[in-house]
C-alpha cells in the first residue's frame, strides 16, 4: 500500500541510480501522479506512473537521446508540466547528458528569457512533446517527444554520468542569463537535506506540488526528493493553481503527511481567494509542512492563512519559512515542521545601520520578519559583503553558504564564477541578513538595497508598507527601487492595482497621497515618483517573484508614462 513507509534505499550517487532501485525493490507502488484541469470546472484528471513504469520509460527516452547526442552535451527540456517532464529529465541524466529545465515558449513575459537562456546553453537536443513537436522544430534541429518514444526502445544499460547533471539557470534578469552547473552529487546531497530539515527522513510523507519544474525548488521538492526518498509526489500546473487556488489545497487535502512549497503570494492568495463554499469541502489537518520561500518570508502572510484555514484543521506549525537559491541547488535552511512560527520585531532605523536589535512587535516603525531555521547538512555565516569579515550574531551581512550542496560554478561565465563561488569554498549569495536566537534572517538583495543619504532601506520592506495604504493595491505586485537623481538616489514605486478595480474608478491623487505619507511616516523617506500600472504590467522573474532590475529599467525607459502617476 501506499501509506506504508518506504524502506530506507542505499547511498547512491545519482538520481537515476536511486530510480532503478526503487524499481526493483518497490515496482508497483505510485511514485508520480499528475492531476491535468483541462477545463475550467474540472475537479481533476489523475495520470500515475509506477516506479516500475517510470523506469522503463526512463530507460526508453534516455537510449533515443543516447542517440543523438555525445555524453556531456545539453539537452533543453521543453515539455509542459507533467510526468512527461519527469521522465524527460531522469532520461538525460540516466543517458549521461545534462539537463537544462525550461519551458515550451508562450509563457508570458518569458520568451525573452527562454531566447537567452537557449543561447546561452547551446544545446544539442531538444526534448519536448508531441503537442509542442512542430513549434520546437523552430528552436532546434533536434527534437525529441517524450511520449513518442516507445517502450521497446529500452536498454538495460547502466545509468551513465557525467559529473554536471543539469544548468539550472537563475531566474534574474533577461538578458544575462546564468546556467548554474549543478553535479550529480550535489542535487543528491541537496535533496537528502531537505528531506531531513523537513522530516520526510524519519516518516512518510507526500510531495504536493504546482512549482514549475524549470524552476529549482520545484525541481528538487517534487523530483529529486521523492526520487531519493521514494515518495509519492503529486503534481499539478501552475496555470491550474492560478486559475483556482482551491485545486492546490483540495491535492493537500485528499494525501494525508502532504509536503508542499509555495512563495508569499500563494498563501495570500489563497486566503483571500477560497470561498466559503471550497473550505467546506476541505480537511486540512493532515498537512504536514507548508514551506514558504520567498525572501524575507513575512509574519502576516502566515498568519493571514492559518486564520483563512484553521477552520479546516490546519495545524499551527505547518508553516515552514525558508532560505534557498539556485546557486545552491536550491535548499540552505528552513523552520522546522511543528514547531511555532519564530517572529523577530527589529527596530527599522537599526536595520539600516546593519544591526539586528529587538522593537516593540507593536511599534509601527518596527520590521517584522520570520525566523528560516537553521541549515541541515551545510554550514552558513554571516560575512561584511566587502572585506569578506565573518560577523557576529545580530549583524547583518552577506549570507554565505558552504556545503556538498553548493554548485560548480556558472556555465561559461568563469570570472563570474570565480567571484560568486569562490575559492575559499564559501559561496556568496548576494543575500543580506543574520543570525538571531539560532534563526537565520533574511532581510533582502545586497543589489536592490536601496541607499539615500547613507541610509540603507529594503524595498521589500517599503513594497510592505505601500501594499497595506489601499486596497486597491494588488499584493506583492509592486516594485521599490531607486534611480540616479541631481542631489542623490530617488525612490521610485511603480504598483499594479488589482483586477477588480479600474484606473477610472480610482481617486489616483488621493492614492498617491496616502502612499506617500505612509512612506514619509515609517521610513523616512519621500518617494519621487508612483507610477500606478495595470494588472500584469510589473515584470516578473521566472520563479513568479517581482523583478525590480527589470521594472526599474522600463520605468527610466519611460514605459509606464501612461496611466496613474504621482
Amino acid at each position: 500500500m501506499d501509506s506504508r513507509r518506504p524502506p530506507l534505499a542505499p547511498a547512491f550517487r545519482t538520481l537515476p541510480e536511486y530510480l532503478r532501485h526503487w524499481a526493483e525493490t518497490t515496482p508497483d507502488r505510485r511514485a508520480f501522479t499528475f492531476v491535468d484541469h483541462p477545463a475550467p470546472d474540472a475537479r481533476g484528471v489523475h495520470r500515475t506512473l509506477t516506479w516500475r513504469r517510470l523506469d522503463l520509460r526512463v530507460r526508453a527516452v534516455a537510449a533515443r537521446l543516447a542517440e543523438e547526442a555525445e555524453p556531456g552535451a545539453r539537452v533543453a527540456l521543453l515539455c509542459p508540466q507533467g510526468l512527461e517532464y519527469v521522465t524527460g529529465f531522469l532520461a538525460v541524466l540516466s543517458a549521461g547528458l545534462v539537463a537544462v529545465p525550461l519551458y515550451p515558449p508562450g509563457l508570458p513575459g518569458q520568451d525573452d528569457r527562454l531566447t537567452a537562456v537557449l543561447a546561452d546553453a547551446l544545446p544539442a537536443v531538444i526534448l519536448t512533446t508531441s503537442r509542442h513537436l512542430e513549434q520546437m522544430r523552430e528552436v532546434g534541429e533536434r527534437v525529441v517527444a517524450v511520449d513518442q518514444v516507445p517502450d521497446a526502445a529500452a536498454s538495460d544499460r547502466e545509468p551513465a554520468a557525467d559529473e554536471v547533471a543539469y544548468l539550472q539557470y537563475t531566474s534574474g534578469s533577461t538578458r544575462t542569463p546564468a546556467g548554474v552547473e549543478i553535479g550529480h552529487t550535489n542535487v543528491v546531497a541537496n535533496a537528502r537535506q531537505a528531506l531531513t530539515a523537513y522530516g520526510a527522513d524519519v516518516r512518510p510523507v507526500t510531495c504536493v506540488g504546482w512549482l514549475p519544474l524549470y524552476h529549482d525548488m520545484g525541481l528538487v521538492l517534487s523530483v529529486a526528493a521523492p526520487v531519493v526518498r521514494g515518495l509519492l509526489s503529486v503534481l499539478m500546473d501552475p496555470v491550474a493553481f492560478l486559475h483556482e487556488p482551491a485545486r492546490w489545497l483540495r491535492l493537500l487535502s485528499a494525501h494525508p503527511g502532504a509536503l508542499s512549497a509555495a512563495p508569499n503570494f500563494a498563501y495570500d492568495y489563497c486566503a483571500s481567494a477560497v470561498t466559503d463554499a471550497q473550505k467546506a469541502e476541505l480537511r486540512l489537518d493532515g498537512v504536514f509542512a507548508l514551506i514558504n520561500g520567498s525572501e524575507p518570508v513575512r509574519p502576516t502572510t502566515a498568519d493571514r492563512f492559518q486564520a483563512a484555514f484553521a477552520g479546516q484543521g490546519l495545524a499551527a506549525g505547518t508553516h515552514c519559512p525558508s532560505y534557498g537559491l539556485a546557486e545552491a541547488t536550491v535548499f540552505v535552511s528552513a523552520a522546522r515542521p511543528g514547531q511555532p512560527l519564530r517572529r523577530f520585531a527589529l527596530d527599522r532605523d537599526a536595520l539600516a545601520e546593519g544591526k539586528a536589535l529587538p522593537a516593540r512587535p507593536d511599534d509601527p516603525r518596527a520590521v517584522l520578519l520570520a525566523g528560516c531555521g537553521a541549515p541541515a547538512g551545510q554550514r552558513i555565516r554571516i560575512a561584511d559583503p566587502v572585506s569578506r569579515a565573518v560577523l557576529s550574531e545580530g549583524e547583518v551581512g552577506e549570507i554565505e553558504v558552504r556545503g556538498p550542496n553548493v554548485g560548480r560554478g556558472y556555465w561559461r561565465h568563469e570570472e563570474q564564477s570565480r567571484r560568486v563561488f569562490g575559492a575559499d569554498g564559501w559561496l556568496r549569495t548576494g543575500d543580506l541578513g543574520t543570525v538571531l536566537e539560532g534563526h537565520l534572517l533574511v532581510t533582502g538583495r545586497l543589489k536592490d538595497l536601496i541607499v539615500v543619504d547613507g541610509r540603507n532601506h529594503y524595498p521589500q520592506d517599503v513594497e510592505a508598507t505601500v501594499q497595506d495604504t489601499h486596497p486597491a493595491l494588488r499584493r506583492d505586485r509592486l516594485a521599490a527601487f531607486g534611480v540616479a537623481g541631481g542631489s542623490g538616489e530617488r525612490v521610485v514605486v511603480v504598483a499594479e492595482h488589482t483586477r477588480a478595480t479600474s484606473l477610472a474608478e480610482l481617486d489616483v491623487p488621493a492614492l498617491v497621497r496616502a502612499v506617500r505619507a505612509a512612506v514619509s511616516a515609517r521610513h523616512g523617506l519621500r518617494l519621487a515618483d508612483v507610477v500606478l500600472v495595470a494588472p500584469g504590467t510589473v515584470p516578473r522573474t521566472s520563479s513568479g517573484k517581482v523583478s525590480r532590475a527589470l521594472t526599474r529599467e522600463r520605468y527610466l525607459a519611460g514605459a509606464y508614462a501612461v496611466g496613474g502617476a504621482g
